[in-house]
C-alpha cells in the first residue's frame, strides 16, 4: 500500500512510522521539518522500542506527488489558518482515500465536501504522543487507534489499514460508526485539553489530585454525553468512570493544547470546544460548562497574537 503522510508532526511521524514498519511504503510532506527528515528521518522514543522512521520519499509539498496514493493520510492539526483539502488536492487522484487522524468532532465534513467521490476515513488516537524537535517524537502511552468510514459503513480500505497497524503492534479497531467514536473521544478531550491551559499548565495526574478539578472534570464529560445523545451517538453509561480511572493510571501527560499553549502554537479550540459546543446550541442541550471553558480559551487565544504558525 502506498500511503502519503501529510503532517509530521507526533501523530503523523508516530503512525507513519508504524505503517512503514508493517511495510507499507510510506512518503510524507514535511513542511517545517523538511530538511531533518530527508536528512535523517523521524526520531521516535517509544516505551515499545525506540525506531527511526525513513519515508520513501520526503516531499515540500502534495504538489510534487508524481502518482496519487492509496491512501494520504492527515496528521495535522485542526486549525482554522491550516486549509487541509487545498494542501492534500495535488495528491488526491480518483482512487484516493483520506484518512483524518484529528481531534475534535465534525472535522470530517469539510473533507468530505471537498472530495465528494472519494472514500473519506476517520480516525482517533488514543495515544500520549509529542513532537519534541524537528524529526523528533516522544511517545509516552497508549498508542491504539479507531478508524472508520465517514460517515458509517464498512471499508475494505479501512480494514487494510487496520491490518498494517496490527501488524506493526498497534491495536486498531474498525468502526462502523466512527462519528460515535468521535463523540467518545470528545468526552476526554473536553475537560483534559482545556483545562490544562486555564489552569496554568496541570498535568492530567495533577487536575485528578485536586477534588474541585476532578469535579469540574466529569461535569464536562457529562455533557458532552448529553450532546452525543441528542446527536443520536448515545455513549456507553460507564464512560465517564472509565476514562477517569484509565487516565487515573496513565503516565502524568501534558495535553497536546497545554504544549501548543507553552509553545506559542495556536490550539484547537474549535475542533475540540467550538463544533461541539455549536452542535449543543443547535440541539438545545445546555452545556454551561463547556461554554464556559470555550468562553475562557478562546479569550486566551486572541490574547495571544504573537503565537507561532502551525509546523
Amino acid at each position: 500500500m502506498d500511503i502519503l503522510v501529510v503532517g509530521t508532526g507526533a501523530i503523523g511521524g508516530y503512525y507513519g512510522g508504524r505503517l512503514s514498519q508493517a511495510g507499507a511504503r510510506v512518503s510524507v510532506v514535511a513542511r517545517s521539518d523538511y530538511d531533518t527528515v530527508a536528512d535523517r528521518g523521524i526520531s521516535v522514543e517509544s516505551p515499545a522500542g525506540d525506531f527511526v522512521f525513513r519515508p520513501h520519499t520526503v516531499l515540500r509539498s502534495a504538489s510534487e506527488v508524481e502518482t496519487p496514493p492509496d491512501v494520504v493520510l492527515v496528521g495535522l492539526k485542526v486549525l482554522p489558518e491550516i486549509p487541509v483539502a487545498d494542501l492534500i488536492r495535488p495528491a488526491v487522484g480518483p482512487g484516493t482515500a483520506v484518512l483524518l487522524i484529528q481531534n475534535g468532532v465534525d472535522i470530517e465534513r469539510p473533507i468530505a465536501e471537498a472530495f465528494p467521490d472519494n472514500e473519506i476515513i476517520s480516525g482517533l488516537a488514543f495515544i500520549c504522543v509529542s513532537r519534541t524537535g524537528p524529526g523528533r517524537v516522544c511517545h509516552q502511552d497508549y498508542g491504539r487507534i479507531v478508524i472508520g468510514r465517514y460517515p458509517e459503513g464498512s471499508s475494505g480500505t479501512a480494514e487494510a489499514l487496520a491490518e498494517l497497524f496490527r501488524k506493526a503492534g498497534v491495536p486498531c479497531e474498525v468502526s462502523p460508526d466512527v462519528v460515535r467514536a468521535r463523540w467518545q473521544k470528545l468526552v476526554w478531550n473536553a475537560p483534559f485539553n482545556p483545562i490544562s491551559v486555564l489552569s496554568g499548565g496541570a498535568s492530567t495526574r495533577e487536575m485528578l489530585e485536586s477534588e474541585e478539578m476532578t469535579r469540574l472534570v466529569r461535569a464536562v464529560m457529562e455533557e458532552v454525553c448529553a450532546v452525543a445523545s441528542a446527536a443520536r451517538r448515545p455513549l456507553p453509561d460507564d464512560v465517564v468512570d472509565r476514562m477517569i480511572s484509565d487516565t487515573r493510571k496513565m503516565t502524568p501527560y501534558k495535553t497536546s493544547m497545554l504544549l501548543d499553549y507553552e509553545a506559542g502554537r495556536p490550539m484547537e479550540v474549535e475542533a475540540i470546544l467550538g463544533n461541539a459546543v455549536g452542535i449543543a446550541r443547535d440541539l438545545g442541550v445546555p452545556v454551561p460548562r463547556m461554554e464556559t471553558l470555550y468562553a475562557l480559551l478562546s479569550a486566551l487565544e486572541q490574547r495571544n497574537p504573537h503565537r507561532a504558525s502551525p509546523a
